[in-house]
């Protein structure tokens, strides 16, 4: 690269990290800490498939930039389930602009139940691009994962961008099945770097020294390199499939995938598994929001519930 060209870029990437650097110092500068009441909820699909259960706080973070969504729909006559995780960064709005977003565009796609796969990829990409949009007037920069999980008969589909995560248990056993967004995986290195950024150690690895997670919704200064694209996994649901917990790194950072299985096991209630979760990331010291979401598949309890009756 030419010495001129190396120059310019340096230049534009200090000024991208200057920007993003005063968006976060700004949030960090408010004195005012208060610590809202944790939240929490739950219901049942109308069909009796499965029941869900979330659980979300501030922690001990000085404001709150996670948000969630537990909704129930009907397409085509069909009962649908949509969850999902978003925690933000430099502020809540895009987060929040997610959760608002997100589902509404997804089941209006005209591919929503024949192709779900492509829909929630181009459900993404929509409201990731009318999100940029709408922040043409904004000074500073923001972002947001998404963790989500689409239910549409007997498929479970989950889809992430970012370090929000996705964990079923499955005959007893916990299985990830959506992936952490880091710069430093040799695959997202190799695209960031491909798009002309780059990976650095600042504490953390981080995109231009800015970032730490590869992909996420918003981040305007960033978008080259840290795109919205999600990964997107398919399940089936089965008598095997027990439950899915969904959560942002609050509970991740602190609980392992094993271990927050093996304490929602036991627990028929979604709520107050998620609940448990909670409680527990916040016990060893999460410095993070902690949401967490727990959805319960019933078709194994309704096999056990007849066997009984037998």
């Amino acid at each position: 690269m030419p010495f001129d060209l190396r120059k310019k870029n340096s230049k534009l990437w200090s000024h991208k990290r200057i920007s993003y650097l005063n968006s976060e110092i700004s949030q960090s500068m408010k004195q005012v800490r208060f610590h809202d009441a944790p939240v929490s909820g739950g219901g049942q699909s109308q069909n009796g498939k499965f029941s869900y259960g979330y659980a979300s706080s501030q922690g001990k973070r000085s404001s709150m930039e996670d948000f969630y969504e537990t909704r129930i729909d009907g397409v085509d006559g069909k009962v649908v389930g949509l969850f999902g995780v978003f925690d933000g960064h430099g502020g809540a709005r895009v987060a929040e602009y997610v959760k608002q977003n997100l589902f509404s565009n997804l089941i209006k796609h005209p591919k929503f139940i024949s192709d779900t796969r492509s829909a929630i990829a181009d459900a993404y990409s929509h409201t990731d691009s009318e999100l940029l949009k709408s922040e043409n007037n904004e000074i500073k920069d923001a972002g947001s994962t998404a963790s989500t999980a689409i239910l549409v008969g007997d498929r479970l589909l989950v889809a992430n961008v970012g370090d929000s995560r996705a964990v079923i248990c499955r005959g007893g056993t916990a299985i990830p099945v959506s992936r952490d967004h880091k710069p430093n995986q040799t695959d997202e290195r190799r695209r960031i770097e491909d798009a002309g950024g780059f990976v650095m150690w600042a504490g953390t690895w981080r995109v231009g020294g800015v970032l730490a997670v590869s992909r996420a919704f918003g981040d305007r200064l960033l978008k080259q390199y840290v795109v919205a694209d999600p990964e997107i996994q398919e399940e089936k649901v089965d008598n095997t499939l027990e439950f899915l917990v969904l959560a942002s790194d609050g509970l991740w950072d602190v609980v392992s995938n094993e271990e927050a299985v093996s304490m929602s096991k036991a627990i028929l209630d979604p709520e107050e598994a998620a609940k448990k979760l909670l409680q527990e990331a916040d016990q060893r010291g999460s410095a993070d929001n902690i949401t967490v979401v727990v959805v319960r598949f019933l078709a194994k309890q309704e096999e056990s519930n007849k066997t009984t009756s037998a």
